[in-house]
């Protein structure tokens, strides 16, 4: 993770802030669920049912760094929806050394980002969205301030169960640099698709991410344990797809797998090879209380676990 090398391309933009997308395979523009968490993916799935929503999520990187954040949507008048959202990272504390390698004392890195969306129904089954993120970065003597914006737009067919999204994430740029140099923002264009099976309770997603670029080149150890370039029409496919399957046998309940081909190649580069790429994780409602918790390998020292726990005020003010 670029944060750790004490400058940041914003990468935490991209982290999963959703339990359940985690599962999917730590990205997913297309489920339409009743979970105010997936509105960081794609502003247009918050809708009036997330309504006096309230949400608390957590994630346990590798090394130390922590995530978390909470989150809450209210309707707005007939067709709106609007929420507010605060995401803490923090990696660690860290030596702070002068140039001749002294150790001079320590410090904290961190981001902070202030999230707001708002949700409209343009027609039954079409909802756009958009995503205000204010983006503040501190590591050592560095500090950065950031502006991005999300577009969203879904399709949701009801009856046959089908979701279909764009969204172009993280428009924007620095609003205060961290020194002189330009960093590149990491804007991207993402479509996803999701279909439940008729009377058979499973669903499938596929997300097509990184479409600002066709090319995703990795490094491959081959048999004769040298390094060689991938960059074919098929790695380049699949380095662009995320899939994620869904076992729903009812509102209250769910299993969720799913697959990142890039991420795997990625790790399988750093040495990593058997559950790379591979998430899992399943979620409870009960009442007005709903929690999730995943499982995933974003980085190459080890796994990430992730939990959001979700209440719906509006239930216990009835």
């Amino acid at each position: 993770m670029q944060a750790q090398e004490g400058k940041s391309s914003f990468d935490v933009l991209n982290l999963p802030v959703s339990s359940h997308i985690n599962a999917l395979g730590g990205n997913n523009i297309s489920i339409v669920e009743e979970d105010i968490t997936v509105m960081y993916h794609n502003p247009a799935l918050m809708g009036q049912e997330m309504s006096m929503q309230m949400a608390a999520n957590y994630m346990r990187y590798v090394a130390g760094i922590n995530l978390g954040g909470v989150s809450y949507a209210q309707a707005a008048r007939k067709h709106g929806t609007w929420a507010l959202g605060l995401q803490f990272a923090g990696y660690g504390t860290m030596k702070q050394t002068d140039a001749t390698g002294v150790i001079t004392g320590s410090f904290s890195p961190k981001d902070i980002l202030l999230s707001g969306l708002y949700a409209h129904d343009i027609t039954t089954s079409l909802r756009g969205g958009i995503q205000a993120k204010l983006l503040y970065s501190s590591y050592e003597s560095y500090t950065a301030l950031a502006m991005f914006f999300d577009l969203g737009i879904n399709y949701y067919h009801a009856e046959k169960e089908l979701s279909l999204s764009l969204v172009v994430k993280n428009l924007g740029g620095q609003l205060k640099k961290y020194d002189t140099e330009n960093i590149a923002m990491p804007w991207d264009i993402q479509l996803g698709f999701s279909k439940t099976l008729h009377n058979v309770p499973f669903r499938f997603s596929i997300t097509a991410q990184h479409l600002t670029r066709w090319h995703l080149p990795f490094e491959k150890v081959n048999d004769a344990g040298e390094l060689e370039v991938k960059d074919n029409f098929a790695s380049n496919l699949f380095r662009h797809l995320v899939f994620g399957v869904d076992y729903i046998p009812s509102r209250n309940f769910y299993l969720a797998i799913g697959y990142d081909y890039k991420r795997k190649s990625d790790m399988t580069t750093a040495g990593r090879r058997i559950l790379s790429g591979f998430t899992a994780g399943a979620g409870v409602r009960v009442k007005m209380f709903g929690i999730g918790v995943s499982m995933a390998q974003h980085h190459a020292n080890g796994f990430t676990f992730m939990t959001n726990i979700t209440a719906d005020i509006s239930q216990f003010l009835r």
